[in-house]
């Protein structure tokens, strides 16, 4: 886990206590606003996609749509934010 990771996490997590539920975005509206627009990061877009793929493969983050590639925060992604689970403690899901 690194910065990026937190960085995504709490961005989706920030969306649902918004909007009242889970958002479902694609990482380049999330690199966009996390970087371009708060300019929080100067990781690539590149990099943003990288880490969504791995933070769903960890089941902190779940693909919702594969043709467009939409992705949300699960349960698993709000415990660990919440310090619940720790970054050691997360695998790949199987």
């Amino acid at each position: 886990m690194n910065e990026v990771d937190d960085a995504i996490l709490e961005f989706f997590r920030e969306m649902e206590s918004i909007s009242g539920e889970r958002v479902e975005l694609q990482p380049g509206t999330v690199h966009h606003n996390i970087a371009e627009v708060r300019g929080y990061s100067e990781k690539s877009r590149s990099t943003f996609s990288r880490r969504i793929g791995d933070l769903e493969k960890i089941g902190l983050l779940e693909l919702t749509d594969e043709t467009k590639r939409y992705y949300r925060i699960t349960e698993k992604g709000l415990a660990y934010l919440e310090g619940e689970i720790k970054a050691e403690e997360l695998e790949p899901d199987e």
